[in-house]
């Protein structure tokens, strides 16, 4: 690669003494200077674009994609008429001949890398890569057009040392690494694509589709590590250690992690908790907001999010007020005095029952005389609701107020504790 390199570092010394190279150089320079000017137009007009209308957008994705590939084509073409200008007069082209499939190739890479981003999910990192993926594979095309690749690879190749009987060399690792990239993204692309499939589906339920995205997922991603290990050349059967020491530590420290992991795809496939149900685990009641590989999304009303180990879902109670029926009964218990009339007050309470327009009229409500306690008679009402998901203390608080309201006027008395003190002995101490 040394020699190449000399040799070519030669030739172009020898070219700059002659006028052709100097004109071919002003007329990269030109071209490259109009080209970053179109650059920056564009970059303008697409920040002004701000409306929020379907047609701004649509415009603005479209100036997107074009800033891609208008710096490489725009100094193309300045390329290619100084070129012809040259070629006219009979001055060599040599320099410009280079820089154009250069050019070619990078508008060509940039537009490729774009499409592929957008078969990803947006993210900071996606797109800061694009640009870091692009420049990377430009220059190894451009090494490629300008023969210096092979020198190159072997220059790389020669930096290498010996482990046991294994030799790894810095080509090797590079070949390595840039191989398992490449079928990461592809599993990754490839994963997006099947989940916005299964989105789509009418014939899947909610759990369905996110138990079949997650297992597809992780099993493209293992299957590209795989195939990349063996197309970087790297024995399969020595992972045999790798996958015993992996075991033993399933086995102690990663025993929770792998129990909750499997956890996850049982809730996924049996159907019992899906995204948009409601459940109460321990005290904690909220939405299921999503369902991940090792945990559960659960939203309260107040807005906290709690993630819940997927083990915990297996392993104890879980109560889904939407899992079969999403009808659910209240129980509101009242007290009455003994010089009430308990049917007068049971017939209140069940018209009170209409208060609140969340309770359901079928089944109606009913009332039930509970017992005579202590401190009076002990009553329940009855009453089913139709969405249990915005929770049962809004309807408690309707029926209790109107419960009040009507025994108000109706004389009806809620007593307060009562207990009644009978004194045995003492009273002849008192009058003495």
């Amino acid at each position: 690669m040394l020699e190449s390199v000399k040799e070519v570092w030669i030739g172009w010394v020898g070219t700059m003494a002659e006028p052709a190279f100097w004109m071919q150089l002003a007329i990269l320079l030109l071209a490259g200077t109009a080209a970053w000017a179109l650059q920056r137009a564009l970059e303008r007009a697409t920040d002004s674009k701000t409306g929020s209308g379907e047609q701004s957008r649509i415009w603005k994705l479209a100036l997107k994609s074009l800033e891609r590939i208008l710096f490489p084509i725009s100094m193309l073409v300045g390329v290619l008429l100084g070129r012809a200008v040259l070629q006219g007069a009979g001055w060599p082209v040599a320099l410009l001949d280079i820089a154009v499939p250069l050019l070619l190739s990078l508008a060509a890479i940039r537009i490729a890398v774009y499409i592929l981003r957008k078969g990803f999910a947006p993210g900071p990192l996606v797109k800061a890569s694009e640009n870091v993926i692009s420049t990377s594979v430009w220059v190894l095309v451009a090494f490629h057009l300008l023969g210096w690749l092979p020198g190159m690879l072997a220059a790389m190749d020669s930096l290498a040392f010996s482990v046991g009987g294994n030799r790894i060399s810095l080509l090797t690792s590079v070949k390595l690494v840039l191989t398992v990239m490449f079928f990461w993204v592809m599993a990754l692309w490839l994963a997006s694509v099947i989940e916005r499939r299964l989105t789509a589906s009418q014939h899947l339920g909610s759990s369905a589709q996110v138990g079949l995205a997650k297992f597809s997922r992780f099993f493209l991603l293992t299957l590209a590590i795989l195939i990349a290990l063996d197309m970087a050349g790297i024995d399969l059967t020595a992972l045999a250690v790798f996958g015993g020491a992996l075991g033993v530590g399933l086995g102690f420290g990663l025993q929770r992690i792998a129990s909750n992991f499997i956890s996850g795809f049982i809730v996924l496939f049996d159907g019992s908790i899906r995204p948009g149900d409601v459940i109460t685990v321990g005290q904690k009641f909220g939405w299921v907001q999503e369902l991940h590989a090792r945990y559960i999304v659960v939203r309260d009303r107040d807005g906290i999010e709690t993630l819940i180990p997927n083990e915990t879902l297996i392993t104890t109670e879980v109560i889904n007020w939407r899992y079969s029926d999403p009808d659910v009964r209240i129980k509101i218990p009242v007290q009455i005095s003994y010089d009430d009339d308990p049917e007068q007050a049971m017939q209140i309470m069940k018209q009170c029952a209409t208060s609140s327009s969340r309770v359901n009229s079928d089944p109606e409500p009913s009332t039930r005389l509970m017992q005579f306690a202590d401190s009076g008679i002990a009553l329940e009402l009855r009453v089913w609701i139709i969405d249990p998901e915005n929770g049962i203390g809004g309807v408690r608080s309707e029926i209790n107020l109107a419960i009040w309201r009507a025994f108000k006027e109706n004389g009806i008395t809620i007593p307060y504790p009562q207990r009644d003190i009978h004194i045995k002995s003492g009273a002849a101490a008192i009058t003495e």
